[in-house]
């Protein structure tokens, strides 16, 4: 019998798309720390938790459809290129920080990439590889909704 017993995971996701749009239209739409409702899937509304806006410092809190709430503070930030922020509330972790960077690969197309480190709270390893498999599906959901939306 596999051993159940509940302990510490750490792992990581990371998914890439490839955008047909130019840079600054990219980052321009993820960098807009309270814009997730009109691409990320599941997610109801986004609202500042600081006066900071932009860059590091900044807070948000996501509302998503199912009444979950995530609080999230930007911790690096390069313009036009890349910000990392870390879950202080609202998820079955210890530890998550994720990063979304573009980087372009012609005139007008970016690779666009959302990735993160996870440990978890004591939980099965089945249960934590579980819930990898939901943010790479999660990522991929959402980074999808934004190729759409920005190649329009």
């Amino acid at each position: 019998m596999k051993n159940s017993k509940k302990s510490f995971h750490t792992g990581t996701v990371k998914k890439s798309i490839l955008v047909k749009a130019p840079k600054e239209k990219v980052w321009k739409k993820v960098s807009n720390l309270v814009g997730l409702p009109s691409w990320l899937v599941d997610c109801k509304k986004t609202v500042y938790l600081s006066k900071t806006k932009r860059g590091i410092g900044a807070i948000r809190e996501i509302t998503f459809n199912d009444g979950n709430t995530i609080e999230e503070h930007v911790v690096a930030w390069k313009d036009g290129e890349y910000f990392t922020y870390v879950a202080t509330e609202g998820l079955p972790l210890r530890a998550y920080v994720a990063t979304i960077s573009i980087k372009p690969k012609s005139r007008n197309s970016v690779q666009l990439t959302w990735q993160s480190y996870l440990n978890s709270e004591k939980m099965t390893e089945k249960e934590f590889l579980e819930f990898l498999v939901f943010m790479g599906t999660f990522y991929e959901a959402g980074l999808s909704n934004l190729k759409e939306i920005l190649e329009k």
